[in-house]
């Protein structure tokens, strides 16, 4: 069964929304180009994914447009619902379960009997159903399409599966592979895929894009300055209730060494916030400018560079591990003191 396949019912949706006009932008010029295969590159929140998904909706649709696809035949509808049997979408389990997309059957079974966890992988099992429906006639007579994100969570054996596939691929299937991270893809993967790397949005598009999402003007300047500039991790920390106050004074609750101000957070998510808050530290000790925080929340009195280097050090020792710590409190408490230590230390 086809990876976007359920049980009657299972994975309804509504309508995706439309494509922030930035990724429209490129989905029109990339419809316009020819390929089988291709690899969408770039940071998190860019729209790997939702570039990806427009791109085989165009080329599934019975009515596709220069734009993409209609959005109202009975394959986009299919695609809509999780249950076109001409797509497959490749996503570790985690993935899956968290943007709403039903597992194979087998998977689902595992899972619900708790025989094992979702994979935070792509696993080799998966792609080898990807292999064998690549191989299949066309249901709908439109070709076939597999999307693959994130790819970088291929491991070795999975990814080498894919290679022969994705370079001699059967009938009349296409690929797009949507990374985070290209550069821990195998060079055998990269090198068989044309690549496009996501542009940014301008600052003002992304604005009014965010206004659009529910996104007041003031909480979105704030949360797209905490995001790097990248939309979709904005959108996503006003989903996780962050506001504007809250990540002004992230610093000082720092270097108070208060932990009630990171609780409740994920491990990984903490790391992140942390190493946002010790990057800016850092530029402004050398004089650069910061990319997360606004310069009148951060410290203003010189703190020497060997602390922060070994606050830097501590951070990505974590960040290795975050995902699997045994102990997700005593790691906070850790961080924030270790922040704390750097926050205040003396030349």
């Amino acid at each position: 069964m086809s990876a976007t396949q359920a049980t009657a019912g299972q994975g309804a949706q509504a309508a995706p929304t439309p494509l922030a006009p930035w990724l429209q932008r490129q989905l029109d010029a990339l419809l316009a180009q020819r390929g089988h295969a291709w690899l969408l590159q770039g940071p998190s929140g860019l729209g790997q994914f939702e570039l990806g998904l427009a791109m085989v909706r165009a080329w599934l649709c019975d009515a596709p447009t220069p734009h993409g696809a209609c959005g109202h035949c009975a394959s986009c509808h299919a695609i809509d619902v999780h249950t076109h049997s001409d797509l497959t979408v490749l996503m570790p389990e985690t993935e899956a379960v968290a943007r709403g997309w039903p597992l194979p059957d087998k998977a689902q079974s595992d899972i619900d009997d708790k025989k094992r966890k979702p994979s935070k992988d792509i696993r080799v099992d998966a792609m080898r159903d990807t292999i064998e429906f690549a191989q299949r006639t066309s249901g709908r007579g439109r070709g076939k399409a597999v999307l693959i994100y994130p790819a970088e969570r291929m491991n070795a054996v999975t990814a080498n599966a894919l290679l022969k596939t994705l370079e001699e691929p059967p009938g009349d299937v296409r690929f797009v592979l949507a990374t985070d991270a290209a550069q821990l893809l195998l060079p055998t993967i990269r090198s068989r895929c044309l690549t496009h790397t996501l542009a940014w949005p301008a600052r003002d598009e992304s604005l009014a894009w965010l206004a659009a999402q529910g996104v007041g003007a003031q909480e979105g300047a704030a949360l797209l300055r905490a995001a790097g500039g990248r939309p979709d991790d904005a959108v996503a920390l006003a989903e996780a209730k962050l506001n504007a106050s809250q990540w002004a004074l992230l610093p000082k609750a720092m270097a108070a060494g208060d932990v009630a101000a990171v609780a409740g957070l994920a491990l990984p998510e903490v790391v992140e916030r942390l190493q946002k808050l010790c990057h800016d530290v850092v530029a402004l000790q050398v004089g650069a400018a910061p990319r997360y925080f606004e310069v009148a929340d951060l410290p203003n009195r010189p703190l020497p560079m060997a602390a922060l280097t070994r606050w830097w050090g501590v951070l990505t020792q974590e960040a290795r591990s975050a995902e699997h710590s045994l102990n997700a409190g005593l790691a906070t408490e850790f961080l924030v003191n270790s922040a704390r230590q750097a926050l205040n230390s003396k030349g």
